[in-house]
């Protein structure tokens, strides 16, 4: 089966239309969270995960803009956004919501969470202190994270060492070997941080047992446009040209 595994679009559907382009058929798409918050589109990248997506979950932002969370744990131009993206949800777009948790199985072998298997809301795992101790919250051989927006992985071996953080590189292709446990981030469609601007997600291939890092160019002038046409904080519109 061949999945496409995307996080954080955060309501930016122009990037989030050409990684669908870019990937081309696949058999199933996971959905990671924070598909709304910073950006101009939440309802056009809900409607997309709702009709596309096998597997969603919420993230932080998405929580935030339901009111689930306090706003106030947000920075003032998050903050902004995330109120934003709410008012802007039709009910339909709100219901779906509703029924999402920031964390599920998939199946024996694969579990997603949005920022951490122990604390799938809040947590960003990028040490590997941090990724020891997660490995012990989650069965299963892999699981799946976003929230950082940054691509990356851990490995923990059958001896208990464990590896990473590991950076990869657009086409880096990671076997799952048996015996190893991973925690894997795809990055962020719609925000990148690794001071790259390209959408970034990552393609699962289960029969082959592999995974490969992709990056995706997009229209970001477009995504710019619609931002400060919706009067949404300008430093947000500014950081996707330079993937911070």
């Amino acid at each position: 089966m061949r999945v496409l595994v995307i996080s954080d679009i955060h309501s930016n559907f122009v990037a989030l239309d050409a990684v669908a382009v870019a990937v081309g058929p696949v058999d199933q798409i996971w959905n990671l969270g924070d598909t709304i918050g910073y950006g101009p589109s939440p309802n056009e990248c809900v409607a997309f995960v709702q009709q596309h997506a096998a597997h969603s979950i919420a993230g932080n932002h998405d929580l935030a803009s339901l009111g689930r969370i306090d706003l106030n744990d947000f920075n003032p131009d998050a903050k902004t956004a995330n109120l934003w993206n709410g008012e802007q949800l039709t009910p339909e777009h709100r219901a779906f919501f509703d029924e999402l948790q920031p964390a599920a199985r998939i199946d024996e072998r694969f579990v997603v969470a949005h920022a951490s298997p122990l604390d799938p809301v809040w947590e960003y795992v990028l040490t590997r202190a941090q990724a020891i101790e997660n490995f012990a919250g989650f069965d299963g051989q892999v699981c799946f994270i976003g929230h950082a927006h940054i691509p990356l992985f851990f490995r923990l071996a059958a001896s208990g060492r464990c590896e990473g953080p590991v950076s990869p590189p657009a086409g880096r292709v990671l076997t799952l070997e048996p015996g190893v446990r991973y925690l894997i981030n795809p990055g962020s469609i719609g925000q990148p941080r690794n001071q790259d601007p390209r959408a970034a997600c990552l393609i699962l291939d289960t029969d082959a047992g592999t995974v490969t890092f992709e990056r995706v160019e997009y229209d970001i002038a477009a995504t710019q446009r619609q931002m400060r046409a919706a009067g949404l904080p300008e430093t947000l519109a500014l950081r996707l040209q330079y993937g911070m």
